[in-house]
């Protein structure tokens, strides 16, 4: 599964005046794949899925995959109904994704067989790879170990994103051990939550599902590539020069208003460019962004040293 491994940069779906950008969303795919991620995720929650109907979560699959050239495309397709899941699913296959992404949507709570039933259910209908997607800020549902164990049995089953590991070197490395002894050896393990993805990738994840990858590839991959080659210092400390992003993505309680703000200022998305009601941050809190683009030198990445 040499897919689902490595760097998959989660891009925005940028929207202008209630609609997807079609044109701004093709620009982020085609910079992702010059700077050669290894792969794309489209329609994670950095791409916004729960917001888009099903019209335009197909049309979104079929532009990621024109635009990405070679680079794998995977799609998500969570929604609360599985016969919503399943045509979506249907959509990933027509766009000609690589993979799929399942996160267990809900508005009851779910019990851990009704999630397991999801899974079985789309692993029976489609031969696309799919990723297990453990998101509990987003979806409220958490996942175990026992039920990672379950779902990784199924046929099709080809990597599991899991949230932050802890800190400490030790108990990130327990925490994916603890994983990796219950799931088949060909199902990868991916890292979510960035502040944390140098320790999980030295801990033993196979991949980051990344956030600021999506609209900052450089860092991302420079992180990556270090993990990859075994300079665990080398990748600890490019996120740790980054922390004054990872600080702005906790005190606003999440990555994506912080993403859609330097997406808009670097030119990468139009203003309010995420779907409403989201209203994205204030003019200050845009400001503070900026400094903190500025300071790292983010902006070199377009060269726009002025912006």
């Amino acid at each position: 599964m040499t897919e689902f491994t490595g760097l998959s940069a989660f891009p925005l779906t940028p929207f202008k005046d209630d609609a997807v950008d079609e044109r701004a969303f093709a620009s982020l795919i085609e910079r992702l794949a010059d700077a050669e991620v290894d792969s794309i995720t489209a329609l994670g929650s950095t791409g916004s899925y729960a917001f888009l109907d099903p019209e335009e979560r197909a049309g979104v699959a079929r532009l990621a995959v024109e635009y990405a050239g070679t680079t794998p495309v995977f799609v998500g397709v969570g929604a609360l109904r599985t016969s919503h899941v399943l045509a979506n699913v249907a959509d990933a296959e027509r766009a000609g994704a690589s993979g799929v992404l399942l996160a267990p949507m809900t508005y009851q709570p779910l019990t851990h067989d009704e999630v397991f039933e999801l899974f079985r259910a789309v692993t029976e209908r489609t031969e696309l790879p799919v990723i297990v997607y453990d998101n509990p800020g987003t979806t409220h549902f958490s996942f175990t170990v026992d039920l990672y164990a379950r779902i990784a049995e199924l046929p099709g089953i080809a990597s599991i994103k899991i949230p932050a590991v802890p800190a400490d070197p030790k108990g990130a490395a327990d925490h994916v051990a603890a994983i990796r002894a219950v799931i088949p050896e060909h199902v990868t393990i991916g890292v979510s939550g960035d502040a944390f993805a140098a320790a999980g990738l030295n801990a033993g994840c196979d991949a980051w599902y990344s956030v600021i990858g999506g609209t900052l590839p450089d860092p991302a991959l420079a992180i990556t590539r270090a993990a990859q080659q075994f300079r665990a210092d080398e990748a600890l400390a490019e996120s740790a020069r980054l922390e004054p992003l990872w600080s702005l993505f906790s005190e606003f309680g999440g990555s994506l208003r912080v993403v859609a703000a330097i997406a808009e200022q670097l030119g990468l998305a139009p203003r309010r460019c995420l779907p409403l009601p989201i209203q994205g941050l204030g003019a200050a809190d845009r400001v503070r962004v900026a400094e903190v683009v500025a300071e790292l030198g983010l902006n070199d990445e377009l060269g726009l040293h002025d912006v």
